[in-house]
Parts: structure tokens; C-alpha cells; sequence
């Protein structure tokens, strides 16, 4: 059989079919330097603009090898939405993710969601983007993502607010998640009616190093579970920090795969998940592709025990910092798909 598309080994490998080998992608940021200069453009202006949006994405999977293009960037667009002012950085050339310079609520009671919200702010660029995306590079697979109800309200609210009211505020707390997680279906099933391929549901702020997993499992699963309940295949779900105690939580959320990070012990979550579940990760973005004192022959080795430990898909373990080493990024690409050519654990071979 002829060497598979990225797409079609993407798509392929989220239906658990036999590929031809491992994909090295993503649901998170996967944009780069190297790609947002060939697209001839500046960092801060690809988060407000579709066509530059969508060429950085372009670019950084063309030279980088990337089996993905990813859109968007930033976690401000839908605080954004909702009325906050964002500092953009649009005079800036450094590497600088748009930000919320001042929360505009600090209260529960305060928040509002509008009705229109896929109308409002920068979010109306992502259907432009995908539609620039599929047209130019088919070929690849298109990823978007929404942050999880928990993150997102640390997002318009001061988060040791949130923290504080999980425990003295209880009730306002979990009402304030349920009006965040019907936005994050919605905006998830307008993304996915846009014509992206595969959606992530991204909740870093959970983790068991800020929550415990007694409260993942009472207040965090049950909206988890409804947002991926609600929303098309293909799925993911991606926790930041340390997921060991929380990992056979997270596959019973409804994810048609689960990526981790790099505090999660592969082998472990692997023997407990067992070899019918999709593991992706956990690539270290900043140890092996960015620091300069990194080897690309250190690089390669954590790809190949990253592939040994019994991932389904090499995945970075959180977004791609932009300021790359080529050589080193070029090679986790590389070895993905040269080592990766023997079956996963939930996924055969062609």
C-alpha cells in the first residue's frame, strides 16, 4: 500500500486502523518560528488575522514535518469574546502569546455569556483559517481545541477565586462550570461545523499538583464527560501536569484518545489504561527542542523511549513553544515516523 497522507494516518489512527506509521501531531499549539518567518509575517500578527493564521500553521508543518496544522494559538479568545480587553503586543517582534491585562468581572455573579459568542472578538477568523487551510494543503488533517470550564474560568476570573470557591462557594462554583461548559460545546460544534477535523478538550488546570482527584471526580468528570458527550469523533483529551492518579478518570470521560504530559508516567498510564486505549504524548517541547544544550542525539533517544513506553502517537506535552531549534524539532518528526513504523499498543500496521 502507498505511504498514507498525513490526514489519512491521522484520521486512521483516531478510528484505531491500522496506519503505516506513528503520526507526530497535535491538539495543541503547534506553530513555529521557523514557519511564522517563511510565511513572511510577525508573530504577534497571526492571531488576528486569518490568512496569516492559517500560513504559519501551513508552513511550520511543511518544514518541521509535522503530521497536523493546528489553529489557533492563544486561550484569550473566548475571555475576548466575552468583553475582556486583550493586550495583543501588535508593536511587538517578540514572542509574546496575547494576554488579559485586566480581568473584567471579579465575581461569579458578574459573568455573562453572550448568545452570539462565535460572533464576537477574533473567533470569526477560525473558519477563514480552516477554509484557507483545507484548500491549500488537503493533505493534512486540521486540529482546534477548547479549553475546559475549569481553565477557562481562571481565565475571566482570578483563579485563586475559583480555587477558594471550589470549597466556600461550592454551588455558585458549578454553576459558573455548567454555563462554561455549555459555551464550550457550542463553540466546539461551531468549530467542528467549520470544518475542523479533530477536536481537543484542553483542562490544564485539574491536574492533580492544583486539584486533588477527589475533587477531578466530582466536579471536574461529569462536565468533561458532557462536553465530549456532546461533541462529534474524533476527540481528545489533554490534562496538563501530573496525571498518574487521574488517568483511568480522564478515558472514562468519553475521549476518543488521551494525551498527557510530561510528569505522567507512560508506562504506568499504559498497564492501567490497558492496549485497547488511545495514549498520546509526551514529548518535553522545551528540554528537547528548544534548549540549545540539547543534543539532537539526546532528542532522538527521548522520542524512541517516548514511542517504547507505549504512546499510539508521539504528541508534544503541551504547546510547542515557537523559538525551536530546527535540527531538533526536524528530528522528533523524523524519528516518529522512522521508529515508529512497528505497531502501538491500540493501533496495528498496514
Amino acid at each position: 500500500m502507498a505511504e498514507l497522507t498525513p490526514k489519512e494516518r491521522v484520521m486512521r489512527l483516531l478510528r484505531k486502523e491500522p496506519i503505516d506509521t506513528m503520526p507526530f501531531f497535535s491538539g495543541m499549539g503547534m506553530v513555529v518560528m521557523p514557519g511564522i518567518t517563511k510565511a513572511g509575517v510577525n508573530f504577534a500578527s497571526i492571531h488576528t488575522d486569518a490568512e496569516r493564521m492559517a500560513r504559519s500553521a501551513l508552513w511550520s508543518s511543511r518544514l518541521m514535518g509535522f503530521d497536523c496544522a493546528v489553529i489557533p494559538y492563544d486561550m484569550t479568545m473566548e475571555s475576548e469574546a466575552m468583553g475582556n480587553k486583550i493586550s495583543l503586543y501588535q508593536d511587538s517582534e517578540d514572542i509574546l502569546y496575547p494576554t488579559i491585562p485586566e480581568k473584567m468581572w471579579s465575581t461569579i455573579d458578574e459573568v455573562k455569556i453572550p448568545d452570539n459568542i462565535t460572533e464576537l472578538g477574533r473567533l470569526p477568523l477560525i473558519p477563514k483559517a480552516i477554509q484557507i487551510i483545507k484548500k491549500e494543503a488537503p493533505e493534512l488533517p486540521i486540529g482546534c481545541w477548547q479549553l475546559g470550564p475549569f481553565t477557562q474560568a481562571g481565565q475571566i476570573l482570578e483563579l485563586d477565586l475559583i480555587l477558594k470557591g471550589v470549597f466556600k462557594q461550592k454551588a455558585k462554583v458549578e454553576e459558573l462550570l455548567d454555563k462554561l461548559t455549555d459555551m464550550t460545546i457550542k463553540i466546539g460544534q461551531w468549530m467542528q461545523a467549520s470544518g475542523c477535523d479533530y477536536m481537543t478538550l484542553r483542562e490544564p488546570g485539574v491536574a492533580a499538583d492544583l486539584l486533588s482527584p477527589r475533587t477531578f471526580r466530582d466536579i471536574i468528570k461529569p462536565r468533561l464527560t458532557r462536553i465530549l458527550k456532546a461533541w462529534n469523533s474524533p476527540k481528545l483529551l489533554h490534562i496538563c501536569g501530573q496525571t498518574d492518579p487521574l488517568i483511568e478518570m480522564m478515558n472514562e470521560c468519553g475521549a476518543d484518545g488521551i494525551t498527557v504530559d510530561i510528569k505522567c508516567n507512560l508506562a504506568e498510564a499504559r498497564k492501567k489504561l490497558g492496549n485497547d486505549v488511545l495514549l498520546m504524548g509526551n514529548l518535553d517541547t522545551y528540554t528537547m527542542t528548544c534548549d540549545e544544550k540539547t543534543p539532537v542525539e539526546k532528542t532522538i533517544a527521548h522520542v524512541k523511549e517516548t514511542i517504547d513506553s507505549g504512546v499510539d502517537a508521539v504528541m508534544p506535552g503541551c504547546d510547542l513553544w515557537p523559538a525551536i531549534i530546527e535540527e531538533n524539532m526536524k528530528a522528533v518528526s523524523e524519528t516518529t515516523h522512522t521508529y515508529g513504523k512497528k505497531p502501538s499498543p491500540a493501533v496495528g500496521r498496514i
